[in-house]
């Protein structure tokens, strides 16, 4: 039996997160989708959008980029999926049953087993008419736990309730020494002088060759990749992910920061989810929390959106910059391969150089994106691909209606 991973057509409601990464590629709770659907032990295929295709089959070999054709007994799951222990282990069951059928998350098709009859995909598939095709099946109903990301703030709500449980996995899959109690590390990690953890609410956890500076101050659960840096006089608390190659100073809390992300001076970052290849300059901050203490309600796409969170922050697309002391309001999205100075009152825009507060904003022409990619490519030793490329091409142009339709026109 095969695994098919697929996005749906809801996968454009989790922008900025996914205009350069599949939705089964976003780390929460120190997890992707796509990490633990391998760990089923049947080969996987993918369905994603167009021009997601070439850089996931560089970055992804072990995984056939779909769609294939034929009928055959086949798990579908929804690349929406939030990446938790427990929702593996409910993909577990769904296999060792064997039982034709569905399994509904927030109305929306989470997983599916089909029969040896089924055909696995809609022949549209590259179109994502996949409630259409569900319906065409009539799939009987099977119960089961299996939450979807809807919006980009459920990244960020989901990782808080499942990062403690992701991380006891991690401690029963790979061999770590136990510094402290509750704070474990990875062979090549180290420790820096005065160190402070406390483990009430959860686990350390380093991975190889990362390194945590002296007079740092660690709250659990907290998990830092692999070659992670975290500067000295740093404080990460209540549930803080970093990604692999990623360095990072200041105050984080409750956020994940993707692979390659530089977070590396002071200032404060809550609740937040940052892409990968961001920078932060020195003393941005983010307000996570509104003046009124309400519940946050966020605006995706000219929608407003409740979120039922208290605490949230903001998110950020890959490659996107800050300039020093820039300050991002409560619930505010910045949009991939932008560039922020000042003060960020509202959303932004993808490929834009946002400066409300000197009365401009602007677009970034995809040429100064590529430039600045090989920039930071060669100083992290990675090699820049022409599938690296072509992405920020397509980046820019289905984010392209984003800086046409903004509240504001562009200053060109």
């Amino acid at each position: 039996m095969d695994v098919i991973v697929f996005e749906d057509d809801l996968v454009h409601q989790l922008y900025p997160l996914t205009i350069g990464r599949p939705a089964f590629a976003i780390s929460c709770g120190s997890y992707r989708l796509i990490d633990l659907v391998t760990r089923l032990g049947r080969p996987v295929e993918v369905v994603v959008r167009p021009h997601l295709k070439t850089i996931i089959a560089a970055d992804c070999p072990g995984v056939s980029v779909g769609p294939g054709a034929g009928k055959g007994p086949a798990l579908m799951v929804n690349a929406r999926l939030v990446p938790s222990v427990a929702a593996l282990d409910a993909l577990r069951r769904l296999i060792e049953d064997g039982r034709r059928g569905v399994v509904r998350g927030s109305e929306h098709v989470a997983a599916a087993l089909l029969g040896p009859d089924d055909p696995r995909l809609p022949s549209d598939a590259d179109t994502h008419h996949w409630a259409e095709y569900f319906a065409r099946l009539a799939l009987p109903a099977i119960e089961a736990e299996l939450p979807l990301l809807g919006y980009p703030h459920d990244a960020v709500r989901h990782h808080m309730a499942i990062l403690s449980e992701n991380l006891e996995d991690r401690l029963k899959r790979a061999e770590y020494r136990q510094q402290a109690d509750g704070v474990f590390l990875a062979p090549g990690a180290t420790l820096g002088a005065y160190v402070v953890a406390d483990t009430t609410r959860g686990p350390i956890v380093v991975e190889p060759n990362a390194s945590i500076g002296p007079y740092c101050y660690l709250s659990g659960p907290v998990h830092v990749g692999e070659s992670a840096r975290v500067i000295e006089h740093s404080a990460l608390k209540d549930a803080v992910s970093l990604g692999h190659t990623t360095k990072v100073g200041g105050e984080v809390e409750a956020s994940t920061i993707e692979a390659y992300t530089n977070k590396q001076h002071h200032g404060f970052l809550g609740h937040s989810y940052l892409g990968s290849w961001v920078n932060l300059g020195a003393g941005t901050c983010n307000s996570d929390l509104k003046n009124t203490y309400g519940l946050v309600c966020m605006e995706y796409q000219g929608r407003k959106v409740a979120t039922g969170m208290q605490f949230l922050g903001c998110m950020i697309g890959d490659y996107a910059k800050t300039a020093i002391n820039t300050s991002i309001f409560t619930g505010k999205t910045i949009g991939a391969c932008s560039m922020i100075y000042g003060f960020v009152t509202t959303n932004v825009p993808s490929f834009v150089n946002y400066a409300r507060l000197f009365g401009q904003v602007s677009e970034t022409p995809v040429e100064v994106m590529i430039a600045t990619q090989a920039r930071m490519f060669k100083r992290r030793h990675v090699e820049q691909r022409p599938c690296d490329v072509q992405l920020l091409h397509d980046m820019y142009e289905l984010t392209r209606h984003e800086r046409h339709m903004s509240s504001e026109p562009l200053s060109l």
